[in-house]
């Protein structure tokens, strides 16, 4: 035995450090600074910003023409029109709740409808609004046939509610417009007839045939259509949804007839919601990005018909895309890019 003292003794021995866990091949990677998706969001929020530039440069002489032609306009029209513009994108958030059980944020609500309008100028037949609207929804917690289901009922309801204006409008206004010269021949009503009804049968001979796409189209199908008649039992909804598709034509005809009213152009406010309604039934079906192009000669050709000057309707048509164009464009491609950041969308 040991003569020492027991104060002599060591201490107990430090224990061994344990090994550092090895990172298994199926955990996820840590995001550096310079990974794909963070690159990618950097990549999104700056591609709105890098369109509008392009799109500037390619379109530069009708900007030009259209600002130099509002240079000399009344100012309180164009304020007027102006006014109109922000209302439209209020109406365009209360329509798209109306087409939602769910309640949605007021504010990221408008903020994503004012950047889907940047969207939807930028891509044709709204295809950039309702990427945006759906990317919001489904942060919003609503699940993507839900969401889907509201786009469709959207986009539903919108040409019903201006069809049933413009038909108010010929009845309230029989002797405004002899419509002898517009209404097509039957060849042409033939033509659209085929169209629609060959469109519908590939839509349903593609479900029947390809079994993937079953599933899911038949889940979209009845979440519409719950979702319609669960919208249908609340007069809320349906006041939002139906009152404010029916508004949105005559706002956009009340930021023509500011514009028309700030150049000059000899036309009251009914016969220009009326060229509106008709230009829009007319093409609005062609699929350019926000209408631009096919809905502008028609509508030109509306107010000429009404007896406005070429010239001056043209450029309350160039007016008009400014203020609903070339204007909002920056600033919601601004909110659009904030919001992909802030990962709202």
């Amino acid at each position: 035995m040991s003569s020492l003292p027991l104060s002599d003794l060591p201490g107990p021995l430090p224990a061994p450090a344990a090994p550092a866990p090895a990172r298994s091949p199926f955990s996820p990677a840590r995001p550096t600074r310079f990974s794909p998706a963070r690159l990618t969001r950097h990549a999104l929020t700056l591609l709105p910003l890098l369109l509008i530039g392009t799109w500037a440069a390619a379109d530069w002489h009708t900007f030009r023409d259209g600002a130099a032609r509002l240079a000399s306009a009344d100012p309180w029209w164009l304020l007027c029109g102006l006014f109109f513009t922000c209302t439209g994108w209020v109406v365009a958030a209360v329509v798209r709740q109306g087409a939602l059980p769910e309640r949605l944020p007021p504010g990221p609500l408008l903020a994503s409808q004012f950047a889907a309008g940047a969207a939807n100028h930028v891509l044709p037949a709204s295809i950039g609004a309702h990427a945006v609207t759906l990317r919001f929804l489904q942060n919003q917690g609503i699940p993507l046939a839900r969401g889907t289901a509201s786009l469709a009922l959207y986009s539903l309801v919108k040409p019903i509610a201006k069809t049933a204006v413009l038909l108010g409008f010929l009845v309230a206004f029989p002797d405004l417009l002899h419509l002898g010269e517009l209404v097509p021949d039957r060849r042409t009503l033939l033509l659209v007839a085929v169209g629609v009804t060959a469109a519908v049968g590939t839509a349903g001979i593609l479900a029947a045939a390809v079994r993937p796409l079953r599933r899911p189209l038949v889940c979209f199908v009845r979440t519409a259509l719950t979702d319609a008649r669960i919208l249908h039992t609340r007069p809320s909804r349906v006041l939002a949804l139906w009152g404010g598709a029916a508004a949105t034509p005559l706002l956009q005809a009340s930021v023509i007839a500011s514009v028309g009213f700030a150049l000059g152009l000899p036309l009251s406010w009914t016969q220009v919601t009326l060229a509106l309604l008709l230009a829009s039934t007319a093409v609005g079906a062609v699929p350019a990005p926000g209408g631009i192009g096919p809905v502008d000669a028609a509508l030109v050709f509306m107010m000429v018909t009404f007896g406005a000057p070429v010239g001056l309707a043209a450029a309350t048509v160039i007016g008009y895309r400014v203020l609903t164009v070339w204007v909002p464009l920056l600033p919601g491609a601004l909110v659009l890019s904030i919001m992909v950041q802030r990962k709202i969308l």
